[in-house]
């Protein structure tokens, strides 16, 4: 499997929040990205998050 990633420029909010977060594995980008939207953009750590989260996910180009 490839590394994938997911990139908060790619939801509106206010805050403007420019992270992108990577990972090797769909499991270990969840959990960081549930932290992430929890944290930073108060949301509430739930089925859907994660649902909405993992569907957001992307593929990232190999390195350089």
């Amino acid at each position: 499997m490839g590394r994938k990633y997911i990139d908060c420029r790619e939801f509106p909010s206010e805050s403007k929040c420019s992270v992108a977060i990577s990972a090797d594995s769909e499991d270990e980008l969840i959990e960081v990205a549930v932290q992430h939207a929890v944290l930073v953009h108060k949301h509430q750590d739930s089925p859907e998050l994660r649902q909405m989260l993992k569907g957001a996910f992307k593929d990232a180009p190999p390195p350089a």
